[in-house]
């Protein structure tokens, strides 16, 4: 099958919005490539394994690339997903100088190539991620391992974002939380959380996409009785009558949201109420230039910052109601 590939130069920071515009235009699927800096040390603590392939983007900037079908009116995406870039300044959100070209490809060309730099990562002292393609033995008995296949949903766990979610989740979870997910993606957070001892976890997403990703992950790591994979906007669905149709019991201990900043900020007070006293919000997806206003709504909000994770560019809360 023939795509037409729509390639979108930018920013870091807005990597995540405008890989959001092009599914909602109708992409079949959204790859993202960032700066590689090969010279640059990296963490291998817990034995990372990095195989990324070098490039020549520069430093803060991305390519984006959104796969449509041939049928698509590939002129009006441009006009509509131009549009909706400009429009990201007006949230202070910097697409930089951002440069469209399509040009048109096979399927094989985009759907299994970038599975080859996606390898086993150890992203903390118990959580690994392992592809579902690829063969790993734990090295300790405490080692939990995650099965994965993304599909054309965001989560690998070689994202700043995500990797730091899972390493500030190990240091929360209790035997036995309930917890919640905001944005589940591929459901990594959700299984990561089950896998570090959540007794049940409602994962959360607009996105159908999403959904229909997580719910396969899910399967493939034998947690269908301890996970629920809800279509939501947000938290919308505890307004509907949670306690008939979601497995978790309210208010939960933990709350977990990997997006960005201006969606973080839009449901703080939600989040406040779906917590019981003394539980943890783990708020990431936030660039750098979001700190400030995101720390001060959740403090505003009646949350306490207990700590305060970072990871390159990306920042993530640990957030405690009072």
């Amino acid at each position: 099958m023939i795509w037409k590939e729509l390639t979108i130069h930018t920013t870091e920071e807005a990597v995540e919005m405008i890989s959001n515009f092009l599914h909602e235009a109708g992409a079949g699927g959204v790859t993202i490539e960032e700066h590689v800096d090969n010279d640059k040390p990296r963490d291998t603590s817990l034995g990372q394994w990095f195989e990324i392939p070098p490039n020549d983007i520069p430093e803060g900037e991305a390519k984006i690339s959104g796969y449509f079908p041939e049928s698509v009116d590939i002129d009006e995406v441009i006009r509509e997903v131009r549009e909706r870039i400009e429009e990201l300044r007006t949230y202070d959100i910097d697409p930089g100088t951002p440069e469209l070209a399509v040009r048109e490809v096979s399927e094989d060309d985009w759907a299994n190539n970038w599975k080859q730099y996606f390898k086993p990562l150890r992203v903390s002292d118990r959580l690994t991620i392992k592809p579902t393609w690829e063969v790993y033995e734990p090295a300790s008995p405490d080692e939990r391992i995650i099965e994965l296949d993304p599909g054309m949903a965001f989560g690998t766990g070689t994202h700043p974002t995500t990797s730091l979610c899972l390493r500030t989740l190990e240091g929360i979870i209790q035997d036995g939380d309930e917890v919640i997910d905001v944005g589940t993606g591929s459901g990594i957070l959700a299984i990561g959380a089950c896998r570090l001892g959540a007794s049940r976890v409602l994962a959360l997403d607009l996105d159908p996409v999403a959904v229909s990703s997580a719910l396969e992950n899910t399967r493939l790591n034998q947690l269908e009785s301890r996970i629920q994979v809800v279509e939501s906007d947000l938290l919308s669905v505890l307004k509907k009558g949670a306690e008939a149709t979601v497995n978790v019991k309210l208010p939960v201990r933990v709350v977990v949201a990997n997006i960005l900043a201006e969606i973080i900020l839009l449901f703080i007070e939600d989040v406040y109420e779906a917590l019981q006293p003394g539980g943890y919000y783990i708020a990431s997806g936030i660039y750098k230039n979001k700190e400030q206003v995101v720390e001060e709504a959740l403090t505003a909000a009646g949350f306490e910052i207990e700590q305060t994770a970072r990871e390159e560019d990306w920042v993530a809360f640990v957030a405690r109601k009072r």
